[in-house]
């Protein structure tokens, strides 16, 4: 079956660098191996030498890559990318074309992971991507287990767990039992890490064997352990991946999440030890670079660098490791990335790497070398797209060691899950991914190296200990919670208070019939500032330019917004010690005030929500995106607290 061209294909491949809201030659190189990429796959992702496109483990890791770029980017075309490929194949009624449930491979279920994605937004047709979604877990009920209750890899490889599989399913398992709340699920993820570093690990080298047969009865394995011979290194890095992508899912208060962060801890010491001193990268049979044959890879080294920077940033390692990182990121640049034409190709990742099968793979070191290299492979090309954006937040964050926290008190509306069918608050919250949430806006946050937090208690002293920003959004009226809690006189003592000692607030109103104004006033009045009962901006339609608000250049937030997009607001009375920071004619639109050690910013509207910060709907004239990395940035460099 051939594959059904994108629409927007050729847009797609024609305008790469127009709708960026970077300059061409400031580009960061995660931008720009993207580019490349859908320059190589305008139409579709055909994997090695296929003549068509099938549902494919390397779709899936190339659609996660371009996710972390929009996200990186606010460039839309990234995000139509990833949803007109999957499109191709997710039918209306969540059947996958080429997929076979009854296959039981684990490969097939890591484009899962955008499938999830893109069930939790606001995109037409949503219920496909959910019932796809259900359908790559249902194969996870049925998938063929060891003895122990480790998945096989697949059917055809009886009684075999491989290093690849855990990449292949975990994350995606974790992120389905975090989104559908299936707590269970995190029980059986760390089973299945359990019993590869039970049967994989050598206790001499501390690297992997790349698989383990239960039965010992597969000639690769050895007949005492059950492991196959050699440490292939792209197979640590399937492993490596998998380790720090499941923690962004597993509850803080998992029993096993500890055992996993302790499996990271275990794992980076071990990788720089067989780090080329010189190269900076690693050998394709890890504890025999010297051997004669044997080469510097490029997709497990690009691994191991998202690996031990994205365990930096998220804190698992000791910073030291940031050295190792960017050593090996170094190394990558020098060897693999080659500009052609203008844009850039990536070389030097092996093609393959597998047990058994016809022909048989022995496992050996010389079967490693066997298998071809090739360039712009997409196993190779996918983790240096995002080791590229792990280097590259690593160089802005201005944010670590920071708590950023929103309100969920004053703000707590509640709906039924589409997804889990329970109770959850919604409407400006980081984990919503709907049009008003505020996912992406926390992303740039968590990119910029800070932690962000929820507060879902009056905001006490005891409360707001270790946050450092702290944001309070459209206060609840009664027509939109049955009991809001109001702000009360001892509320406006405890921020002051916690202001003056050097947090820093953002109070962010709405349009005065959606937000409880009168009470939230008595809170921004004790910082000089009083959101008037005035509507500006009241777009139509689709008239965006009635939304239109010039920032003046020069200012202090917005260092790289010329233009943002913001309806239907409350302009601000302002007074010492409050200044207008963005005015429209006589109206001041955002205002800052230094209170004490702090500082308080104030907007008369959450400007900053997905649906006008991810590209996806308001014209590329309007820098939302930019402000808000803008004001995450500024408001991360003011906190005071210690």
């Amino acid at each position: 079956m051939s594959f059904r061209p994108f629409l927007l294909a050729g847009l797609l491949a024609a305008s790469l660098t127009t709708q960026a809201q970077t300059t061409p030659a400031a580009r960061p190189m995660s931008q720009r191996m993207a580019d490349a990429f859908i320059s190589w796959h305008p139409d579709s992702i055909v994997i090695g030498n296929r003549k068509t496109a099938r549902w494919d483990y390397e779709q899936g890791l190339m659609l996660k890559a371009l996710e972390r770029v929009w996200q990186r980017t606010g460039d839309a075309r990234y995000f139509t990318y990833i949803q007109q490929d999957l499109d191709q194949f997710v039918r209306p009624d969540g059947s996958i074309r080429t997929y076979k449930l009854e296959d039981y491979n684990l490969d097939n279920l890591t484009t899962g992971h955008v499938l999830l994605t893109l069930s939790q937004m606001s995109v037409p047709q949503v219920e496909k991507y959910r019932l796809a979604a259900q359908q790559l877990r249902k194969q996870l009920n049925g998938q063929p287990r060891t003895k122990a209750g480790g998945f096989w890899h697949k059917k055809v490889y009886p009684n075999q767990m491989w290093l690849d599989g855990l990449y292949m399913a975990e994350p995606f398992y974790a992120e389905y039992s975090q989104v559908f709340n299936q707590p269970a699920g995190f029980d059986d993820i760390a089973k299945q890490f359990a019993l590869i570093e039970q049967n994989l690990t050598d206790p001499k080298t501390g690297l992997l064997y790349h698989g383990y047969d239960e039965s010992r009865e597969q000639k690769w394995a050895n007949k005492t352990t059950g492991q196959s011979p050699n440490f292939w290194d792209r197979g640590i890095g399937w492993y490596a991946m998998a380790l720090v992508d499941v923690l962004d899912y597993f509850p803080q208060n998992h029993p096993q999440r500890q055992q996993l962060i302790k499996d990271v801890q275990r794992l980076a010491p071990v990788l720089v030890k067989y780090q080329g001193a010189s190269t900076g990268t690693w050998a394709l049979v890890m504890d025999q670079a010297a051997r004669k044959g044997n080469y510097q890879e490029a997709s497990g080294s690009s691994m191991f660098v998202y690996f031990l920077q994205k365990g930096v940033r998220m804190g698992y390692l000791d910073k030291k490791y940031a050295a190792a990182a960017r050593k090996g990121y170094d190394g990558l640049l020098k060897q693999f990335v080659a500009e052609e034409s203008g844009a850039l190709a990536f070389n030097g990742t092996v093609s393959v790497g597998g047990l058994g099968g016809k022909p048989y793979r022995d496992g050996s070191f010389e079967y490693y070398l066997t298998e071809p290299l090739r360039k712009n492979d997409l196993k190779g090309v996918g983790p240096f797209i995002l080791a590229s954006v792990e280097m590259e937040t690593a160089a802005s964050a201005v944010g670590s060691g920071k708590t950023v926290a929103v309100d969920n008190y004053f703000n707590h509306e509640l709906r039924k899950s589409a997804l889990s069918g329970q109770q959850e608050t919604w409407h400006y919250t980081w984990d919503d991914r709907t049009h008003g949430g505020f996912y992406f806006w926390g992303q740039q946050f968590r990119d910029l190296g800070a932690k962000t937090a929820t507060l879902s208690t009056a905001p006490t002293a005891a409360a707001l200990k270790g946050v450092d920003v702290f944001i309070i959004v459209d206060p609840d009226t009664k027509k939109e919670t049955p009991n809001p809690n109001f702000v009360q006189p001892a509320d406006v003592q405890a921020l002051t208070k916690w202001v003056k000692d050097g947090g820093t607030l953002v109070l962010m109103a709405n349009d005065t019939s959606n937000c409880e104004i009168p009470r939230f006033n008595t809170l921004a009045k004790a910082f000089g500032m009083e959101f008037l009962p005035l509507n500006l901006n009241m777009v139509k339609g689709s008239e965006f330019e009635q939304g239109q608000v010039n920032i003046p250049a020069g200012n202090a937030v917005f260092k790289t917004s010329k233009s943002a997009y913001i309806k239907e607001l409350a302009p601000l009375k302002v007074q010492a010690p409050a200044t207008p920071l963005v005015r429209m004619g006589e109206h001041t639109v955002i205002a800052t005030a230094k209170v004490g050690k702090g500082t308080v910013l104030a907007v008369g509207d959450p400007w900053l929500y997905n649906e006008y910060v991810d590209g996806r709907k308001i014209p590329a004239s309007f820098e939302n995106y930019n402000a808000a990395h803008d004001l995450a940035t500024w408001l991360l460099q003011q906190s005071g607290r210690k």
